[in-house]
């Protein structure tokens, strides 16, 4: 019953950190410091990552007119479009996993620290706020997502690969990269949403894949566990995405900078000084 409870914290936090540009790593990381799973070191790292998958759902459930090129209700030109926009999406995607994937677990071993997640944390949060005053008072070249062009697309998909360093936050990389090269803060947000689907459903289904190889197992109790992360994951992750696609569209992301750079702080405070 514990478990139950703590899953359902982690998936809270996940839900709440996944699409806002702060690092759901960051947070996670920090919460098995006070809410670690009484289950075997195997288990919990997969769990981290696979209740992702509820974050995932929210956005199919979200925009599923939106990405399903069959819906009744689009016509021919934007069926076409939206075909246009899964092409951009896999096309984004690519980076990841020709230069991400090869390195999976070595940024597993070696980066997984309080140090990197801080460093990064801060890091970000110096550059949200940077870029957002720079961009003050120009106008953004893409406000549609139809007007993205592929080459600018797959530059995206560079900027995701910068979130295998833990603390960075895929989210944040692909709307700050986006953001640099034209984008409008809706169109970025969006497509980073987007750039999700294929990106966690694959990190996620490679973390059970090995879980398997390495001969682990499901207990009944760890499933119930998993389950309920996935669904709380959902809900929340829900939520937060409303919450993001309406906050941006009278405010930028400098608030989200700053609270990064505090969260940073925090985790320097606790690892360095205080445990």
């Amino acid at each position: 019953m514990l478990d139950i409870i703590k899953a359902i914290i982690l998936g809270i936090i996940e839900g709440v950190t996944e699409f806002l540009p702060i690092s759901s790593t960051g947070h996670l990381y920090l919460a098995d410091e006070f809410i670690k799973l009484d289950e075997p070191t195997a288990f919990i790292n997969m769990f981290m990552v696979v209740i992702q998958l509820g974050a995932i759902l929210a956005v199919l459930v979200l925009y599923f007119t939106k990405l399903n090129p069959w819906a009744r209700s689009k016509n021919q030109l934007e069926r076409r479009q939206t075909w246009t926009l899964w092409v951009k999406v896999i096309i984004a995607v690519l980076p990841s996993v020709t230069i991400g994937l090869p390195l999976n677990d070595w940024m597993d071993a070696h980066l997984t620290s309080w140090q990197v997640i801080a460093t990064t944390l801060i890091l970000y949060g110096i550059l949200f706020i940077i870029i957002e005053n720079y961009n003050r008072t120009k106008i953004p070249r893409f406000t549609d997502l139809n007007q993205l062009p592929l080459t600018l697309a797959i530059s995206i998909g560079f900027f995701q690969v910068l979130a295998m360093v833990p603390g960075t936050s895929r989210s944040g990389a692909t709307i700050l990269g986006a953001i640099l090269i034209g984008a409008s803060r809706y169109v970025a947000t969006e497509f980073s949403f987007f750039l999700a689907i294929p990106t966690m459903f694959g990190a996620s289904s490679l973390k059970v894949l090995k879980y398997f190889i390495h001969g682990n197992t499901f207990t009944y109790s760890q499933v119930i566990v998993l389950l309920t992360g996935v669904i709380v994951s959902y809900i929340v992750a829900y939520l937060s995405i409303k919450f993001l696609l309406s906050y941006i569209k009278n405010n930028d992301f400098k608030p989200f900078g700053w609270y990064r750079i505090v969260l940073g702080i925090i985790v320097i405070g606790y690892f360095g000084l205080i445990r």
